[in-house]
């Protein structure tokens, strides 16, 4: 089993920053694509940040400059370095990640933390 454990959200008022983590942990042999996902109240969820295992990195358009994601392979973890948040950067953020284990390659995701940002 695998398990993906998001930290950091919380409340910050605009232009200030919050770093979340994500930690994979389970029968992992390796981590293919790590991303950052968001879903904000009555709206779709959608992608903001993805890094792929070779450092390869995609932002949404919204987020560039803003945002940076990375990771940390043998930590299996993932950041998201948010600066220059704004209220609509307010939303429930997901960890994702593409898991290779014994039983095959599978998606994953966290249980989502809260990222409020107040002007």
């Amino acid at each position: 089993q695998v398990q993906l454990v998001e930290s950091g959200g919380g409340l910050v008022q605009a232009g200030g920053s919050l770093r979340l983590s994500c930690a994979a942990s389970g029968s992992i042999s390796s981590i293919n694509t790590m991303g950052w996902y968001r879903q904000a109240l009555g709206k779709q969820r959608e992608l903001v940040a993805a890094i792929i295992s070779g450092g390869i990195t995609n932002y949404a358009q919204s987020v560039k400059g803003r945002f940076t994601i990375s990771r940390d392979n043998a930590k299996n973890t993932v950041y998201l370095q948010m600066t220059s948040l704004k209220p609509e950067d307010t939303a429930v953020y997901y960890c994702n990640g593409a898991v290779n284990s014994g039983l095959g390659r599978y998606d994953y995701w966290g249980q989502g933390t809260q990222v409020t940002v107040s002007s």
